[in-house]
């Protein structure tokens, strides 16, 4: 058995261990909601709604800096504060990473437990962004979890979560209406996808786009998503560790005092 744990822990199948997440706010705007509240709704979400379809536990703690050991969801502005404050795509140990851009989330009109709760969801699934299943006409889909029925979503203790897509969605053997291809029901088939969500595809040598409607097609080309973990989608040989800057250092350091003060 391997004894580096924190490579243990990155491929995409091991289910032998619960990765622990670290959940880290360096943004300045609101996320909407308490960050206690946040991680604790997306910790029932994880365990009643997500783990018993996919069978990928975790455990969500709230922290100021990386942990050992542990993925993380960092909370940020936007993508150039992420670029400013030394984030890359991975963490310090390299593990697996999600950013979470709070402004560019409140200014798409979307709310940022959706969005946290959508990253969540599709790092566990495919945490080194390699795993793909073939669909119609042999085109290959990227196996993400929450894309397809993006901008679904419902309550977890009174946080708004999002919709995911089950395993038999990847599964084109499936007669429409035969299998549950979703939480909350909303798709028929597999590889369908609806009016809010899209799809990343390998096709013609290139990964791209599909989307369910000329609408959402219009939403997304208007929003910035650079730095996420899907625009990493083919090219994982360029996510670097995350070293904090000096910067983030500072704001860490005087989080803390604050904190201290407070008590």
């Amino acid at each position: 058995m391997p004894t580096n744990t924190s490579r243990f822990i990155t491929a995409a199948f091991d289910h032998g261990q619960v990765p622990t997440i670290a959940v880290i706010n360096s943004a300045t705007e609101s996320l909407g909601v308490p960050l206690d509240k946040l991680v604790s709704a997306l910790q029932t979400f994880l365990d009643k709604h997500f783990v018993p379809v996919w069978g990928t536990p975790a455990r969500l703690v709230k922290s100021t800096k990386f942990l050992k050991n542990a993925w993380a969801i960092v909370f940020l502005d936007d993508a150039d504060t992420a670029n400013a404050l030394g984030y890359h795509d991975l963490t310090e140990e390299g593990l697996p990473l999600s950013k979470v851009f709070v402004r560019t989330t409140v200014e798409n009109g979307d709310k940022v437990s959706v969005t946290a709760c959508h990253e969540l969801a599709e790092m566990l699934v495919d945490p080194a962004i390699n795993l793909c299943s073939t669909g119609p006409k042999n085109v290959l889909y990227a196996y993400e979890t929450a894309d397809a029925v993006e901008e679904e979503e419902f309550l977890v203790n009174g946080v708004a979560m999002s919709d995911f897509v089950y395993p038999a969605w990847f599964e084109e053997f499936h007669k429409p209406g035969s299998a549950q291809f979703d939480h909350l029901n909303k798709v028929k088939r597999p590889f369908q996808i609806l009016p809010g969500g899209y799809m990343p595809i390998f096709r013609s040598g290139k990964w791209t786009q599909i989307f369910g409607s000329e609408s959402k097609f219009t939403r997304f080309r208007k929003e910035d998503r650079k730095g996420h973990r899907s625009t990493y989608r083919g090219i994982t040989d360029e996510m670097k560790r995350s070293r904090p800057s000096g910067r983030i250092a500072i704001a860490l350091k005087r989080m803390t005092r604050e904190a201290a003060l407070t008590h």
